[in-house]
Formats: C-alpha cells, sequence, structure tokens
C-alpha cells in the first residue's frame, strides 16, 4: 500500500529558504538520547531560530508497565495539549529535527502524520546538517503562544503485540535493530535476547547516508534486499518503538507503508508466553521456547 504522497524529508537549503521567506514554519527541536534523555539544556545551548523543545519522555511517550514496553504511544489528550503547547494550530507546516539520525524527530513526525496532521516533514540531517551548512543557532527556551490544533485518534499505522505475532503469515516484519540483537548474542536493555519469530532484519544503517537518509533508489535497494516490494504489507518494529518509527519514514521516502508495532522487542520480551527466535535467520527458535 502506498504512503502519503507529501514529502517527508525537507532539506536544508530548502527550510532555509522557506524560513528567510517567512513561510511561517512551526520549528520542533526532538533531542533525545538513551544516555540523555533530556535534551532540553542541549536546546536552550543552541537551536535552530524559533525552535520549540519537544519533550521526548513526556510528550511523545507515557510511562506504564514495562509489558507495555519503554515508550508506548501517549494518549490522544496527552499529544494534543503537547501540540498546543508547542503552539501548533491547524493547518500549519511543521519540520521537526534533533541530533541523532532523525530516530526521535521520527517519532514526532509518526505520531502527527497518523493523528491528521497533513504538513509534517523532518530536516534531512537534522541540527548537523544545519550547523555544516553555517546557518545560525540562537541560544534560550522559545515559549509560544499556545496553539489550538485539533488531532485525531491515533488508530492507524499500529500493530498490537497480537499483529506482531502473526504478521509474517500475511506480509512482512522488519526488526530494524542491530543484527546481533537480532540474532540474540547482545541484549543491552531488555531480558530476553532474541526476535520475533518470522521477522526479517534490517539495521538502521542499511538505509541511511550518515546523519540523513539515503537517496530513494538506495533505500529501495534495501528493502528489496529483505523481500519488499510494491505489493508487500509491511510493519516494523525495534527495541521500544522508536527507530520503528524512523524505518516508517525511511519508507515514506520510498512511497511504502509501514505499520509499526510501538511496544516492540521491549513489550514482547516482557510479554510471558511469547515465543523467541535467535540466529540470523527469521525462524530458528531458541531450545528453551516451544513454538
Amino acid at each position: 500500500m502506498a504512503a502519503s504522497s507529501a514529502l517527508p524529508l525537507i532539506s536544508v537549503d530548502e527550510l532555509h529558504t522557506r524560513l528567510e521567506a517567512g513561510d511561517g514554519i512551526r520549528l520542533l527541536d526532538v533531542r533525545y538520547r538513551l544516555e540523555q534523555p533530556d535534551g532540553l539544556p542541549d536546546h536552550r545551548a543552541g537551536h535552530l531560530p524559533g525552535a520549540v523543545y519537544v519533550d521526548m519522555d513526556t510528550e511523545l511517550a507515557m510511562h506504564g508497565d514495562a509489558s507495555e514496553g519503554r515508550h508506548p504511544v501517549p494518549s490522544h489528550d496527552v499529544l494534543q495539549d503537547a501540540a498546543r503547547r508547542w503552539g501548533l494550530n491547524d493547518g500549519d507546516a511543521v519540520v521537526v529535527y534533533d541530533d541523532y539520525r532523525s530516530v526521535s524527530a521520527a517519532r514526532a513526525w509518526w505520531l502527527l502524520t497518523h493523528s491528521g496532521v497533513e504538513n509534517v516533514r523532518v530536516l534531512n540531517g537534522g541540527l548537523s546538517a544545519w550547523t555544516a551548512a553555517g546557518l545560525p543557532l540562537e541560544a534560550g527556551e522559545v515559549v509560544p503562544a499556545p496553539g489550538s490544533i485539533k488531532l485525531q485518534e491515533l488508530s492507524r499505522g499500529i500493530a498490537t503485540i497480537d499483529d506482531a505475532e502473526s504478521w509474517p503469515a500475511r506480509g512482512i516484519l522488519i526488526d530494524v535493530r542491530a543484527p546481533e540483537r537480532y540474532r540474540g548474542e547482545s541484549e543491552p536493555y531488555d531480558p530476553i535476547a532474541g526476535h520475533i519469530p518470522g521477522a526479517v532484519n534490517l539495521p538502521a544503517g542499511a538505509y541511511l547516508d550518515g546523519d540523513g537518509f539515503a537517496a530513494p533508489d538506495a533505500i529501495r535497494e534495501a528493502l528489496a534486499g529483505v523481500g519488499v516490494t510494491d505489493d508487500s504489507t509491511v510493519a516494523a518494529y525495534c527495541g521500544s518503538g522508536l527507530t520503528a518509527a524512523h524505518f516508517a519514514l525511511a519508507g515514506a521516502v520510498t512511497g511504502v507503508d509501514v505499520t509499526i508495532f510501538p511496544g516492540s522487542w521491549s513489550q514482547w520480551s516482557n510479554t510471558p508466553g511469547r515465543p523467541v527466535a535467535t540466529g540470523p535467520t527469521p525462524w530458528q527458535y531458541r531450545d528453551d521456547t516451544n513454538p
């Protein structure tokens, strides 16, 4: 199924030109890393002019039981309240960025586009591409006037844990974690190592070029390498649901619609009774699990 025809990425040159022209773009800075989840100090030190800071843990995710995963999607009210705090109104053009490969920016893009916001794009290359172009930053914190945007309920493009288990029988389920985590040789975050039986592995680096996304043809080639065709029904998961949204953004670049399993491996591995596969192939079960 084809994704939206709207271009999901924007280049530094295009963004700078549009900002200089006073196009009224709303900029969102979604800096977040596992080792440094609070990106506000870095935002205050320097951000794209006019950008509003977005907090991953409180605005783009919620806290729940371990069986829900590390980054469960926020409720409609939490996301709408956050979007209004960011100053968003219906019809606004939004550009999102971060400082690490657009992983957290992609989470904001995915949530907003699947909540009915039609004009959301991610800055390709993020903060590093902006600064590499010699463009200015500003310090401090931007506090916009509250917006009045009305978001739709988040209902499409989401796979439940049961959907993820049955997905390989009807489509392609892609695990975008590092190969050693997929194979079950290493698991730094979750209680069990391995992958969802039937999933194929396509690490994020396969569709990136430095900090930015690769050209569409290169992304298509990477997708074809795991069996994705124009007729494929595709879903993705990662460790906590963030890189899965990042992969959905890569899919949108090429017109491939990707459903994501937001709970991802963090939910799967914390749910008793779910089968676990290990090794380099999709269906090799662990010795201590029963398919």
